[in-house]
């Protein structure tokens, strides 16, 4: 299990290559008890001799360690690595190390990027290159031919220079893992792969543009990034091609259509931002996962069957960074060109159903999708289905521009989500269990699953390690007060401490005696200033902030030493570099918390803080408590009898430490003055810190090991400490390597980063020595991954003097301060210890040991023995603190003198985390001692080694197992390391999604990464977390350059991701989401018992005592229908007629303009009149017969209503069609055709104006004019009187037709008989107490349904005022309808929600100026939205209190409800008691059921009932599928049974078969005689507590939603408006969207109100809400610009027109996104 380390050769790992070498020979293995040795018996017969080598070269030719994932990355990269070869030298390298060698013993004097750089000839290169291979390499291999795939001379050349500083960095991609990671690939492509769909996107949303320039340069080279694009401008990835040595394959590309083959002699050059190299494979080109489309794109001897898939979107920034393309990338070019001609997409299953998608599509020629007859005017958001076809303008063009790879547009869209659906009929999880219900707890215990078959401890419990006994030197300060004074007095000559400048100059040097001068100024002046009261600003024990730059630690320093001098508790924290400072509310908190009120900081520092323009001062920083700054430079000298008087206890605090708990929140671990001192003498024991050492820091010194040693102990023996700024470190990484030369250093503080830099600055190496170096502390070694880097180093720079016994990682935390450290210049059987362990155990958090070379093990190296006078345990990391086992995994608790006492103000936490006491197996204590959680998970291996495999904060518990992420990270660098994304910028973390942890990746891509090739990556690390880890990835996201949120030192600022993630303000520039292969806790589906028939239903209700759901409406009263009044009330046309000899001068009607004027006024007689002259034109002119169909098309407006009138008198039938709006004929006109042909309308009346829209030039573009029937324009009126007014033979013909298009996108006509028309107008005369003396305000658009019966019927029929306001007008002047209906007294008013929704945006700022003009709500008894749909109370109820201070009631604001067979059946009228809502439980609805629940329950749903029953109208509630009547508690189909029942549809645009028996529905249970409609919805009956006028208990009926519309997912019925309430909710961005199904796939369609950067934000977003709250994947989001979802006029989206679109490619999406 544990490999004694003794020195070892680093191992020779396949990453970064591009190709195989000739002919690799396999290696022998030979097995040793103790470790693994590799003796690559093949090398010997062209190994070079290694006398003639360099020794780094001789170094490099080492044997090569066996142990996978041990995380040694090889000193030689290899050009390629596969199953079939593990080891070789590349001979590119050796030629390289050889030509260096040579030119630098010839021309000693030349530089070396002289060398480097110089021009070569191809021939020359050649000739140079053979000589010096010539002893070390066959022939065969000296020359090979340059290829048109491999690079030219003068690109070598090139690359050489850019390599001058990173010349090996391909050694070093990777800290770990690839090697496994490329196997597990390479394993991988055998089976068959999945073919991901790319996500599609307009013109990259936020892609990084070359011209783009980031304000923040830091992120390139950062605190965990990668060096070399500080160095030389351009990353060598990206500037140097990887040359591969293979023979070059002709390509044979086959034309389909001519069977012809054209053959090529190689494979063209790929620009090498489009090649990704697999380390175990050949190149792939443009391919998703190298097999998008079925088959391997790569350059293969067959001919190309499979069909590319690119984006349908390409970027801009391909091309602009196409620049100057060679020879080959034309040719590249024109083959892909060629391909593209030549692929034809595959024709699937669902492609052919897209042929079949309507009916109607081979019905009718008008148009290619059935058009909406709704459309508003001037609409601000793009007319309603009319936006739906607005890219059909540009589809040709669109089209063309696409080219033939795609064939049809609608192809695209189509054949992605097919691929989506193979995708996912592959079943990877486990199974969903058997037995499952949607309740939170089984939910819960779902995503707590349990693997019967998982690992468990067998070990014996293990027993506390302890350290060795912590003896006090003789010499020593008895505290660091003491040594400061010791120093600064004896050797006050000698130097403290020594920073550079950012360009590696020694900047300033601090002596122990300037130490000790300053420091006690700083205290004096602390403690006797005062404020303006005369007391002093700071008090002894008080906490003040200290506020240094990172470049300044000798200020920092004085202020630290003056502070604790003074008796004050300093509180070290980073610079604010701006107001919002990433994390600075946070600090501001701790802050806060201490009561810190001075911040003691530099002159220079003080000047860079951001300043108030006003007064000069320091801005307040948001949340930060109001500080008062200090300089502590430049201060008075103390007077001489001052000296500091020890005032304070050991017991005090120290100082306070700032840390961060996993969610981010900032924390003050508390130090007190006996544990730092007790601190300082462990570290001195254990380092071996002697006086005058020279120590170089390259850590932050504020905080953590950093701090501990080179402000603390260094000074506590007399030290000297020489600081590496951050800022030199990305400048010139080897600088801290050339400081311990120059100063012949013994010891150095870093962390594994700073290694890894040191390695890639290979430039520096010739002059470094660390033979000084006797301790070199790796401050992160609890990195799991930080062993890679100490190999690699100490293989690199052995030579130069490095002991092996010198690296020495430790492990800490802010807690318990420093846990383990290993010993320097320690030897012996127990020195170091090595453990290769299953990943899959450690998952379970178990120690397992793991076969050297499998894929899944991962190598730790200990971090050192426990530190002296200290006890170790290692408990649970859950529940009671429960001592582990010998090999289980738990939480490191340490026992010291030398820890932190607590968090600042949080004592709850500080008994957690600061108080624990062991507990053995019988539940008792294992002492009284308490120990401190070190937040640090491992466990002890053999001789008291402490191994740490990861820590809490980056712990992630998925579905029962632990991942570390710092695990993850190393996995998901190694897939193509640093090719795509930056080395240091990734951050991993787990957000709880369905009551489990999913994990999410976020990346900064590097700014030349293609779409193609990102989308690839995203692919690949899928496979290889998958393959290694055994756990999904739940989010993939890649941002651009410089946009992830960074520390101060330029590293991730995890929880500052996490939060903008959740929050949607990250920017993705890609992002991948896989909830099908993640999500494995979803509930069941329910079960459908077709056994239980209706009979059995109804005899259930009875049973239990349920009320068959039924309901009517008041009684209409007993008519005479012989009698004359009775007839004169049959026809509408008869009771104008009356009216117009009656009350011939009432104004029935006004109209009023957008500036509230009056446009027009009618009384009766003026109606009469001229509805006479409209039917002398008809019979005259237009020779129309009885039972004609004649279209009206005008605009909202009396010359509607006149003709209408006009078409009674005539005998003829009228239908009323919405004109076309002239802006937008391309999808509006082909629906009046539409109308207008199935209707078989023999004349077309309407205006002059409008008549000439439709026969314009315009018009002809769009639909045939020839087709249109006669014309006649109603201006000009012949001034004749009608000789008689036809009346029809009975009540039962048909008055009028009525048109509308259905949300599912049906055209339906309805036929309103004469007695429907006067019954209708009845019965809401009778509920609204309609007379001649009210004043009613309509606000509707009147060509169907209850809009236009109001508009056009119910005035003629009551007598009743109506005040005519089109709704067009309302958008121009949204305070039209309030300021009429207060001018009018109007008592009655009706809207529709579009109307509503104008007016609650539009005048939210503006009801005080309402106010001011006199608006009065108050007259208002019924406000009545109009409406075919579920009650939007959310509304509603915000124009109720918008308004409620212009005196409108809430009770007075309600809903009505009608439908294409019965446009009139709920309807709030004057006496009905105030609107009723309920809570119904909304999983239970999903399953039919109605649950009541209280008002904030989880999972409630509010719903308004939509009216009260109209007069007449009886209603039931029917199971749509079984048609037996439905109980109160259960959701069925509303039925309805009354007079002014429509007489059935005229014509159906669609399916008609299944709206056979919509007028003619019986009940197969119960009054089976009795004949109802069908109306589609679905709904409920509540009887409520409400006493009605009649005296009885008021029936309430709810909507719930369109039967049609419903979507059936996973066995449940889902209502689209549920998910889409919830997907507004998700970002603040999200203006409106739409839901709908396709194969089974939810597609959730979003508006994006902001810029296209902001994109992909929603989609992560969008799919965690909805799978949260409804329990569904969302397979596929599109993104798309507002006004795209089309509304109809009642303010309904058309989402079946949005289905349409979609998948004929129409959108124009911002984005589309196909999760997995």
């Amino acid at each position: 299990m544990f490999v004694e380390n003794k020195q070892k050769g680093s191992r020779v790992n396949g990453g970064g290559g591009a190709g195989p070498l000739p002919h690799p020979i396999p290696p022998t293995h030979k097995s040793y008890p103790s470790q693994r040795l590799v003796e690559p018996s093949y090398l010997s017969r062209w190994t070079p001799n290694p006398a003639s080598l360099p020794p780094r070269m001789v170094s490099n030719l080492q044997p090569l360690s066996g142990v996978r994932g041990s995380a040694q990355a090889p000193t030689v990269p290899p050009r390629s690595h596969n199953a079939d070869s593990d080891n070789w030298v590349d001979l590119e390298e050796l030629y390289k190390w050889l030509q260096e060698l040579e030119e630098t013993r010839e021309e000693p004097s030349t530089s070396d990027d002289d060398v480097k750089c110089g021009d070569i000839t191809q021939k020359g290169y050649e000739k140079k290159k053979t000589r010096i291979l010539a002893p070390y390499a066959p022939k065969q291999v000296l020359a090979p031919k340059i290829s048109e795939g491999a690079a030219s001379p003068s690109t070598r050349a090139k690359r050489r220079a850019h390599r001058n500083v990173t010349r090996n960095e391909s050694r070093y991609h990777s800290e770990v893992r690839q090697e496994a990671v490329q196997q597990a690939l390479a394993a991988m492509s055998s089976r068959p792969k999945p073919s991901l769909p790319m996500p599609s996107r307009r013109n990259c949303p936020g892609g990084y543009q070359p011209g783009d320039s980031s304000t923040d340069d830091d992120s390139v080279g950062n605190e965990e990034g990668d060096h070399e694009d500080q160095d030389s401008g351009t990353p060598p990835e990206r500037s140097a091609g990887r040359v591969t040595n293979e023979t070059p394959q002709p390509l044979v590309i086959s034309d389909s259509s001519s069977g012809s083959q054209t053959q090529m002699s190689g494979p063209p050059k790929l620009p090498e931002r489009n090649r990704v190299s697999n380390g175990s494979g050949p190149t792939l080109t443009y391919s998703n996962l190298g097999n998008l489309a079925g088959g391997n794109l790569g350059w293969e001897e067959k001919p190309v069957s499979a069909p590319i898939v690119a984006p349908e979107h390409r970027s801009n920034r391909d091309e602009q960074q196409r620049k100057a393309p060679s020879e080959t990338h034309q040719a590249y070019n024109q083959q892909q060109q060629i391909i593209q001609r030549n692929s034809r997409p595959e024709l699937t299953d669902l492609v052919e159903a897209m042929n079949n998608l309507r009916a109607h599509q081979s019905q009718t020629q008008v148009s290619q999708m059935p058009p909406d007859v709704t459309s508003t005017g001037n609409s601000r958001r793009l007319a309603p289905a009319d936006r739906v076809n607005r890219q059909n303008r540009s589809q040709s063009s669109s089209d063309q521009s696409s080219g033939t790879l795609t064939g049809t547009g609608r192809w695209k869209v189509s054949a992605k989500i097919q691929q989506l659906l193979n995708t996912l009929k592959r079943p990877k999880r486990r199974p969903l269990p058997e037995f499952y219900e949607d309740d939170d707890i089984e939910l819960e215990i779902a995503a707590k699953h349990k693997d019967p078959n998982a690992p468990a401890p067998e070990g014996s419990q293990m027993s506390p390690a302890v350290g060795e006994q912590l003896t006090i030197p003789s010499g020593l300060p008895r505290n660091l007060e003491a040594a400061v004074q010791r120093y600064g007095s004896a050797t006050f000559k000698a130097p403290v401490a020594t920073v550079l400048d950012p360009n590696g100059k020694l900047m300033i040097t601090l002596t122990y005696g300037k130490l000790l001068s300053r420091s006690h100024k700083i205290a004096f002046a602390l403690v006797n200033k005062t404020g303006h009261r005369g007391e002093s600003i700071v008090k002894t024990g008080e906490r003040v902030a200290l506020v240094y730059p990172n470049n300044d630690p000798i200020n920092f320093m004085c202020a630290f030493y003056g502070c604790l001098f003074a008796g004050i508790v300093p509180v070290p924290i980073e610079v604010p570099l701006t107001r919002r400072d990433a994390g600075s509310q946070q600090i501001g908190f701790l802050l806060g918390s201490c009561n810190v009120s001075v911040a003691l900081t530099s002159e220079l520092c003080l000047k860079g803080l951001p300043k108030m323009a006003a007064n000069g001062e320091v801005v307040a920083f948001k949340g930060w408590p109001k500080l008062n700054w200090v300089v502590t430079e430049h201060l008075g000298k103390t007077p001489k009898d001052w000296s500091p008087s020890p005032r304070v206890t050991d017991e005090t605090p120290a100082y306070t430490e700032y840390t961060n708990d996993r969610d981010g929140s900032v924390m003050g671990v508390t130090v007190n003055r006996a544990a730092t001192l007790a601190h300082c003498r462990s570290l001195t024991t254990a380092c071996n810190y002697t006086e005058g050492e020279v120590m170089v820091c390259v850590l932050d010194f504020k905080r953590e090991v950093g701090l501990w040693h080179s402000i603390l102990t260094s000074v506590f023996n007399g030290m000297h400490v020489i600081f590496i700024p951050y800022a030199l470190m990305k400048v010139n990484p080897a600088s801290w390597m050339q400081m311990i030369t120059k100063y012949r250093a013994s010891i150095a503080v870093v962390k594994s980063r700073d290694l890894h830099w040191g390695l890639l600055a290979t430039r520096d190496h010739r002059d470094i020595s660390l033979a000084s170096l006797r301790l070199l502390l790796v401050s992160d070694g609890a990195n799991p991954w930080s062993l890679s880097s100490c190999d690699q180093f100490l293989s690199v720079f052995q030579n130069k003097g490095l002991r092996p016994d010198a690296i020495c990682p430790c492990a800490s935390s802010s807690e318990a301060l420093t846990v383990s450290l290993r010993r320097p210049g320690r030897a012996g059987v127990n020195a170091t210890g090595r453990g290769v362990l299953s990943m899959q155990g450690l998952s379970y958090g178990v120690v397992r040991v793991d076969q050297e070379n499998s894929l899944t093990s991962l190598t730790l190296q200990d971090c050192g023995q426990v530190m002296p006078g200290a006890v170790i345990v290692v408990v649970r990391m859950d529940g009671v603190p429960s001592l582990c086992k010998t090999d289980e995994v738990g939480e490191i608790c340490v026992n010291s003198s030398a820890s932190g006492s607590g968090y600042w103000g949080l004592q709850g936490l500080t008994n957690q985390t600061f108080k624990v006491q062991p507990l053995q197996a019988d539940g008792t204590t294992i002492s009284d001692a308490e120990y401190v959680r070190s937040g640090l998970l491992g466990f002890l291996g053999p001789g008291g080694l402490v191994f740490v495999c990861g820590s809490r904060t980056g712990l992630m518990s998925i579905s029962g197992r632990k991942h570390n992420a710092d695990d993850i990270i190393a996995t998901v660098l190694a897939v193509e390391p640093m090719k795509f994304i930056y080395r240091g910028r990734i951050a991993v973390f787990s957000v709880k999604v369905l009551r489990d942890e999913r994990i999410c990746v976020i990346a900064e891509q590097r700014p030349d990464c293609s779409e193609e090739e990102s989308f690839q990556w995203l692919s690949r690390v899928l496979q290889a977390v998958d393959s290694i880890h055994q756990v999904g990835i739940y989010c993939l996201v890649l941002v651009n350059p410089n946009c992830l949120p960074k520390t101060p030192l330029g590293g991730i600022h995890l929880s500052e991701t996490k939060r903008r993630f959740l929050d949607g303000s990250l920017h993705p520039a890609n992002v991948l989401l896989c909830p099908h292969t993640c999500v494995t806790n979803l509930p069941k589906p329910r079960e459908i018992h077709s056994d239980v028939g209706p009979a059995s239903v109804m005899v259930g209700n009875i049973v239990q005592g349920n009320r068959l759901a039924s309901a009517s409406g008041r009684d209409l009263g007993v008519v005479d229908e012989d009698s004359d009044t009775a007839k004169k009330y049959q026809f509408i046309s008869e009771i104008l007629k009356w009216r117009s000899t009656s009350t011939a001068d009432h104004v029935i009607f006004t109209l009023l303009n957008s500036k509230g004027a009056v446009s027009t006024t009618m009384t009766c007689s003026q109606l009469h009149k001229r509805a006479e002259r409209v039917a002398c034109l008809l019979l005259d002119r237009a020779k129309v017969n009885t039972g004609d169909h004649v279209a009206l098309v005008y605009p909202p407006g009396l010359d509607l209503i006149v003709a209408f009138y006009g078409c009674l008198y005539a005998g003829v039938v009228p239908v009323t069609v919405r004109p076309p709006h002239p802006q937008n004929l391309q999808t509006t006109l082909p629906t009046v055709a539409m109308i207008a042909n199935i209707s078989k309308s023999v004349l077309i009346l309407s205006t002059q104006n409008v008549i000439k829209l439709l026969k314009s030039k315009e018009a002809s573009n769009v639909v045939d004019i020839k087709s249109w029937p006669l014309t006649l324009d109603t201006d000009d009126l012949p001034k004749r009187k009608l000789p008689n007014i036809y009346r029809a033979p009975t009540a039962e013909m048909i008055a009028y037709l009525d048109f509308s298009v259905s949300t599912t996108g049906m055209l339906a006509g309805i036929k309103m008989s004469h007695s429907a028309v006067t019954s209708l107008c009845r019965s809401m005369k009778l509920a609204c107490e309609l007379y001649p003396s009210r004043h009613v305000a309509l606000v509707l658009d009147p060509y169907c349904g209850l809009g236009f019966a109001l508009w056009c019927l119910s005035s003629v029929y009551s007598g009743h005022h109506s005040i005519l306001i089109p709704p067009s007008e309302v958008e121009v002047n949204p305070s039209l309808w309030l300021s009429a209906v207060s001018q009018y007294k109007v008592r009655d008013t009706f809207a529709s929600y579009g109307v509503m929704e104008l007016c609650t945006k539009g005048l939210g700022s503006s009801v005080g100026l309402l106010k001011q003009k006199n608006v009065n709500l108050a007259c208002v008894r019924t406000c009545v939205v109009v409406a075919e749909e579920r009650p939007r109370i959310n509304l509603t109820s915000s124009f109720s209190k918008l308004f409620g201070p212009l005196g409108l009631s809430p009770r007075a604001v309600s809903t009505s409800f009608g439908c294409r067979v019965n446009i009139g059946i709920c309807l709030q009228g004057a006496s009905s008691p105030e609107p009723s809502t309920v809570y119904v439980d909304l999983r239970a609805l999903r399953n039919d059921r109605v649950t009541l629940v209280e008002r904030g329950a989880p999972h409630s749903l509010c719903l308004m009932e939509s009216g009260k029953l109209l007069p007449g109208t009886k209603v039931i509630i029917a199971n749509p599928d079984t048609k037996g009547q439905c109980g109160d508690s259960h959701l069925g189909e509303i039925w309805v049974q009354s007079p002014h029942t429509s007489g059935g549809y005229f014509t159906i645009f669609g399916d008609e078969s299944s709206y056979a028996d919509h007028f003619n529905a019986r009940l197969v249970t119960g009054t089976t005689g009795e004949v109802y409609a069908r109306t589609g919805y679905l709904g409920f009956l509540r009887r409520t507590e409400n006493v009605q006028a009649d005296g009885e208990l008021h029936d309430a009926v709810f909507v719930v939603g369109a039967l049609d519309e419903t979507i059936m997912l996973r066995g449940m019925r889902y209502h689209p408006i549920d998910i889409e309430i919830c997907i507004l909710r998700c970002h603040k961005k999200v203006s409106e969207c739409a839901v709908f199904t396709w194969t089974n796939l939810l597609v959730v369609v979003v508006e994006l109100e902001g810029s296209e950067s902001e994109a992909l934000d929603l989609v992560p977003l969008v799919t965690n809400c909805v799978l949260e709250e409804h329990f569904l994947i969302v397979g596929v989001v599109v993104v798309v610009d507002p006004g795209v979802v089309p509304i109809n006029s009642r303010g309904e989206k058309q989402r079946m027109h949005l289905r349409d679109g979609f998948l004929a490619d129409q959108l124009d999406p911002i984005f589309v996104a196909y999760n997995m």
